[in-house]
């Protein structure tokens, strides 16, 4: 699933007639890295959510999407915006979406650029037999959040630790790994479908699972960004590139 349903406030007024996950980085979409590199690994099935000028992305791709050197990727989308006039939040467009979702299956933001990360099949494989219900890539807090989201346990866990505390040394990446189970009704209090469109964010979920040990992660190295600002996007897109 990548996520696609973001107004992009801050990138205004660029987003005010583009779609943030269309801007350009480094001569196509922003979102068509991580849905490339998806399809490179095999996963060619993806669902994408919008809402602001989600018509937009929709036209742009299509159903089917096929790019130099990369398997045809099927696509098929979660209309939030149009089904209730705004956006569901992370936690309420994933469960809005999880009847055409896998028992395991991963989410990207569409506003992130990782283009060195790899999505393995046999790190899914992995985590599909673990007892975790979510697996999350972590990165060294970027200079835009310096206090962090979480911190990491010798055994793989992902801690949920107070604001302020040292360890708290790392930020949410948005790549992840889920299973079916984390978005069971018993624990978002929605049913499967989201039909009356409640918005409902990830990060209480989240933290929830990882006090209840649910949640395991690793560190990503790679080149990554946030892309929420126009000042990054001109960053990444300043000087030679290689496509």
């Amino acid at each position: 699933m990548v996520l696609a349903a973001g107004r992009g406030e801050r990138m205004r007024p660029l987003t005010d007639t583009t779609p943030k996950p269309l801007l350009p980085v480094r001569g196509q979409p922003l979102m068509q890295w991580p849905m490339q590199a998806l399809a490179k690994s095999g996963f060619t099935r993806q669902l994408v959510n919008t809402a602001w000028l989600g018509e937009r992305i929709a036209e742009h791709f299509g159903a089917h999407k096929c790019w130099p050197g990369v398997p045809m990727v099927d696509l098929s989308y979660s209309h939030e915006g149009r089904d209730f006039g705004y956006a569901l939040e992370t936690a309420g467009g994933i469960v809005r979406a999880l009847p055409q979702l896998d028992e395991v299956f991963w989410v990207v933001a569409g506003d992130v650029f990782a283009p060195d990360f790899s999505f393995e099949p046999a790190v899914m494989a992995r985590f599909a037999k673990s007892d975790a219900l979510a697996h999350l890539w972590l990165v060294p807090n970027p200079a835009h959040n310096p206090g962090g989201d979480f911190g990491l346990a010798a055994d793989g866990r992902v801690l949920n630790l107070p604001k302020g505390h040292v360890d708290r040394h790392l930020t949410f990446s948005t790549m992840a790994l889920y299973k079916r189970a984390f978005f069971d009704t018993r624990r978002t209090g929605l049913p499967v479908g989201n039909p009356q469109g409640v918005a409902a964010p990830l990060a209480p979920m989240l933290r929830a699972a990882m006090d209840r040990g649910e949640v395991s992660g690793e560190v990503f190295l790679g080149a990554w960004t946030d892309v929420g600002t126009p000042e990054r996007l001109a960053e990444l897109n300043a000087g030679p590139f290689n496509l």
